[in-house]
């Protein structure tokens, strides 16, 4: 059995599942909504976005855990990814009459230790629809966080701190023109 890393408050995190045995996680474009939707009552209060992108068979966040947050512990904040996943996993069995797990366990989290990892991973998280083929274009694709940033809306998601991180919208946009997966690669080999 693979061996948990931690999630500690205050800390950033690259956190990544794929659907159990190759599985499809999302089957029709109503999937996608509500994941997001759960995703908002379990994980927005214990951690804040500053990337998402939901694939058909996996899906990549960048996350930082909120110090503030009731739970303290990292196995509470493991447990709300847990129940996360779990009730999703539960709606899914029902809606398509399948049993079983839908999902890798553990899922799969790598702490965020560099400002330089932080940029390059959500590129990285951003281009990886194009990268797996699920789209022609990332800055298009429709379950990505990149076009909310772009487009600067007024979202859940840490939209203004991100636009800071890289300096501003045309840095931002120009980090995204380049393949810098190479740099990261030893941090997500496991996501090929």
């Amino acid at each position: 059995m693979l061996k948990e890393t931690p999630l500690f408050s205050g800390q950033y995190y690259h956190i990544y599942n794929r659907g159990n045995n190759g599985e499809n996680l999302f089957f029709e474009e109503r999937n996608y909504h509500y994941f997001l939707k759960l995703y908002i009552h379990y994980i927005y209060p214990i951690a804040d976005t500053y990337a998402y992108c939901l694939m058909k068979n996996h899906f990549h966040l960048l996350v930082r855990m909120k110090p503030e947050a009731v739970a303290q512990d990292w196995q509470s904040y493991s447990q709300a990814f847990s129940n996360l996943f779990s009730t999703y996993t539960k709606a899914i069995n029902k809606a398509y009459h399948r049993s079983g797990s839908l999902f890798e366990k553990p899922f799969h989290r790598i702490p965020v230790n560099s400002d330089s990892y932080f940029i390059q991973l959500i590129s990285y998280i951003h281009r990886n629809p194009q990268k797996h083929g699920f789209t022609d274009d990332f800055r298009t694709y429709p379950y990505s966080f990149y076009e909310t940033i772009q487009q600067q809306k007024h979202s859940r998601i840490q939209t203004q701190q991100v636009l800071n991180w890289f300096g501003n919208l045309t840095a931002f946009e120009d980090n995204h023109q380049h393949d810098n997966d190479a740099a990261i690669q030893h941090l997500i080999a496991e996501d090929d």
